[in-house]
C-alpha cells in the first residue's frame, strides 16, 4: 500500500508540473512570445536585480552546468545584452552586467509576465485567487529551505510610497528598540522632506534595500559642502539583520560620494547603535569627536564619523 501511496504522490506532482507549464507556456519555443527559453530568461531576470553580478554567484543562484551558462553568457555577449569584465576586488572572479539592450529585453519580459500573470488572476473570483495564492504560499512554505535557500539582497532607488515608509519604520523601529519618543521620527520627516526638496541628483542620492522584494532597509547620502558628503538615516530591519543588508547600503553611500567628487564622508549618529557603529567602522569610519545629549527621550551620546574619500 505505501508503494502504491507513494507512487500516486509522484504523479499527482508530476501531473501538476505538466498542468502548469502548460498554463504559463514555459515549453514553447520562445517565453512570452520573445526570443528567450525559460533558462535564458531565467537569466536575464537575475541580472536585473543589480549592477552587476559574479558569474559564480549567477550559476549558483540559478542551479545551472558553468558550461551551459557560460554558453548563455557568450551568446548575450555577442548580442549586446551584457558585459563581462574580472571583479575590481578579485580580478579571478568574472562579473557580469546588463548593457541598456540587456535592461531593455528584461523590461519586456518583465511586462510580459506581468501581463500574463494579471489576466489569469483577473479570470479568477476572489474566493478562487484566495486559495490559489494560499496553495501557492503552502507549496513555498513546504518546499522551501531557509537555511539552505539563498536570499537575494537588492538595491534600488526611491520611488513613490518610500518616503513615508523611511519615516514611519524608524519611527516605530526607534521606539521599539531604544524607547526613542517621536522627536525623533519628526527628526527624521524633516531630514526626507529637505531632502526631497532640494535634491540634487549628480551630488545627493538614497537607496532602499529589497530581501526577497520586500523593503527591509535604507540609507540617504546628501550634500553637506562641497567637499564633504553625509551619510544619513541608514536603517535596517530586524528581519533582515545578519544577511549584508547595512553593509551593501553603506558600500553603495560611499561609492555614489567617491563618483560625485566628494573628498570625504562624514555621518552622526549615537553610541547606543552598537551594529550600526560595527558597519560604519568595517568600511573605514574613523571617530572624531563624540558628546552626551539628551534627545528623543533618552540621555544619550552622539557621535560624528569620518571617512576620508
Amino acid at each position: 500500500m505505501r508503494q502504491q501511496n507513494s507512487a500516486d504522490a509522484v504523479g499527482t506532482v508530476r501531473e501538476f508540473n505538466r498542468f502548469y507549464t502548460r498554463v504559463i507556456g514555459v515549453l514553447d519555443e520562445g517565453l512570452l512570445d520573445t526570443p528567450y527559453t525559460l533558462t535564458e530568461a531565467r537569466v536575464i531576470f537575475e541580472l536585473a536585480q543589480g549592477e552587476e553580478v559574479e558569474a559564480a554567484v549567477l550559476r549558483r543562484r540559478l542551479g545551472l552546468d558553468p558550461g551551459y551558462l557560460s554558453r548563455i553568457l557568450s551568446r548575450y555577449e555577442a548580442d549586446g545584452l551584457i558585459i563581462r569584465s574580472r571583479s575590481s576586488a578579485d580580478a579571478r572572479r568574472q562579473v557580469v552586467r546588463l548593457t541598456a539592450a540587456g535592461r531593455s529585453a528584461y523590461k519586456t519580459l518583465n511586462e510580459r509576465s506581468a501581463r500574463q500573470i494579471e489576466a489569469l488572476l483577473d479570470a479568477l473570483a476572489d474566493e478562487e485567487k484566495r486559495r490559489l495564492l494560499g496553495a501557492m504560499a503552502s507549496i513555498s512554505d513546504v518546499l522551501g529551505d531557509s537555511q539552505r535557500r539563498e536570499r537575494r539582497v537588492t538595491l534600488r532607488s526611491l520611488r513613490s510610497g518610500d518616503l513615508g515608509w523611511v519615516v514611519g519604520r524608524h519611527g516605530a523601529l526607534y521606539a521599539e528598540e531604544y524607547g526613542w519618543d517621536q522627536s525623533f521620527e519628526a527628526l527624521v520627516a524633516r531630514i526626507v522632506a529637505d531632502y526631497t526638496e532640494h535634491h540634487d541628483p549628480q551630488r545627493e542620492n538614497a537607496w532602499i534595500a529589497e530581501l526577497d522584494g520586500e523593503p527591509v532597509g535604507c540609507v540617504f547620502c546628501v550634500r553637506k559642502d562641497d567637499e564633504t558628503a553625509q551619510l544619513r538615516i541608514l536603517l535596517v530591519e530586524p528581519s533582515a539583520r545578519g544577511f549584508g543588508v547595512g553593509t551593501a547600503l553603506v558600500d553603495a553611500c560611499i561609492e555614489f560620494a567617491r563618483q560625485a567628487g566628494y573628498q570625504k564622508t562624514v555621518l552622526w549618529t549615537n553610541s547606543v547603535l552598537d551594529a550600526a557603529r560595527r558597519i560604519y567602522e568595517r568600511a573605514g569610519f574613523k571617530l572624531l569627536d563624540e558628546q552626551p545629549h539628551h534627545s528623543y527621550g533618552q540621555d544619550l551620546v552622539s557621535q560624528w564619523w569620518v571617512l576620508e574619500l
